[in-house]
């Protein structure tokens, strides 16, 4: 038996309920306003027609980014006053006080700043900020009044100077410079001076006006009356070549002169405290069978021993008296007296003359003498 259908009553359905969210457009300013279900903050109040939008959220304020247009103020920075005649400039902490005139007076950089062409800003003070040293600034306007200016001696001061001309412009004082420069590098001193005696006045005086012993060579070969031996040419060019290796050994130390008018052909003198302490007379006469020759010797040894013993004069106060009595004794004692000075000591010039009289019979026979006068 079929089992008619269970029919249950229709259960009515309640009608959901749903919250909307109002999306409006996005304003000027790009922000978002919802609506109170949404949101939860309450309503907003809606723009009337042709009415001015709401603000947005405010921003944090900004500092003017340095160098922008209006970033003067951040610095208290204000334009040059065209109308002033006179500029102060602050060149790297030296402050200068000129005029307008001066800084456009020739075509440099600085007439560009200051002609009009370019906005210039001062400090609060008036003070035009320029960011160099201003160590060759001065010379600098100078220049710019007077169209010349002293130099610097010095090399590194010229190429400061010059880098200063280079930077503002101005042509004419780096030419200036860079022929200075030019002069200074062609004409360098030279570390060894040796003086030429003209006259026994001028000996005198340079005698009297340094403090260093004095090693003096004379040589003059127009006072030979007669003809020179075989040796005496190359014995002359060696006592020459010693006493440029000599000057430049101890020019520092002595006085070298070079003599070409004395009465001698070749003589060695030596100096100390404006005095003559020794001599070594490097000529002798050879008698030979028909006429009389002139010898010139090349004493080197005694040479070297009288510059040795010049040196103990490099002191104020004189060598000391037992150091001079070993060097006199080593030298070969004693001399002439030539007088008593202050105290009562012996004044002595120990002359060495190597003498050579040698006939024709006694040539195989001659033998060479040291006189000491």
């Amino acid at each position: 038996m079929r089992m008619p259908p269970l029919l249950l009553p229709p259960i009515p359905l309640e009608k959901p309920q749903c919250v909307c969210v109002d999306w409006p457009q996005p304003s000027a300013a790009g922000v978002v306003s919802m609506s109170a279900e949404a949101t939860g903050t309450g309503s907003p109040a809606a723009p009337s027609p042709g009415g001015p939008e709401p603000p947005g959220p405010s921003l944090p304020p900004t500092s003017p980014t340095p160098g922008a247009a209006g970033g003067g103020a951040a610095y208290d920075l204000k334009p040059l006053s065209p109308s002033s005649k006179y500029v102060k400039l602050n060149v790297g902490g030296s402050l200068h006080y000129t005029t307008l005139q001066t800084l456009t007076k020739q075509d440099t950089m600085l007439k560009a700043m200051f002609s009009g062409r370019m906005e210039v800003l001062t400090d609060s003070e008036g003070w035009v900020l320029i960011d160099r040293s201003g160590r060759h600034f001065g010379t600098i306007l100078n220049y710019l009044r007077d169209g010349s200016v002293p130099l610097p001696e010095g090399p590194r001061e010229l190429g400061e100077l010059l880098g200063e001309a280079r930077y503002y412009l101005v042509q004419g004082l780096a030419e200036d410079c860079q022929l200075a420069l030019q002069q200074k590098s062609e004409s360098l001193s030279p570390l060894c001076l040796i003086p030429m005696v003209t006259s026994p006045r001028e000996e005198q005086q340079l005698l009297a006006s340094t403090s260093k012993p004095v090693v003096k060579l004379l040589h003059n070969r127009s006072n030979n009356k007669y003809s020179y031996t075989s040796t005496s040419d190359d014995n002359l060019l060696k006592n020459i070549e010693l006493f440029d290796k000599l000057a430049l050994r101890f020019h520092g130390r002595l006085l070298f002169l070079k003599d070409v008018l004395g009465d001698e052909i070749c003589c060695w003198s030596f100096y100390g405290q404006g005095r003559k302490i020794a001599e070594v007379c490097c000529t002798s006469i050879v008698y030979a069978t028909e006429k009389k020759q002139t010898k010139v010797e090349f004493p080197e040894a005694r040479i070297f021993e009288e510059t040795l013993n010049i040196l103990i004069y490099e002191t104020p106060r004189g060598p000391d008296p037992a150091l001079l009595e070993a060097t006199g004794g080593a030298a070969g004692g004693g001399g002439a007296g030539r007088g008593e000075d202050e105290d009562g000591r012996e004044h002595r010039v120990r002359r060495i003359h190597v003498r050579r009289h040698i006939t024709h019979d006694e040539r195989p026979h001659g033998q060479q003498a040291v006189f000491k006068d």
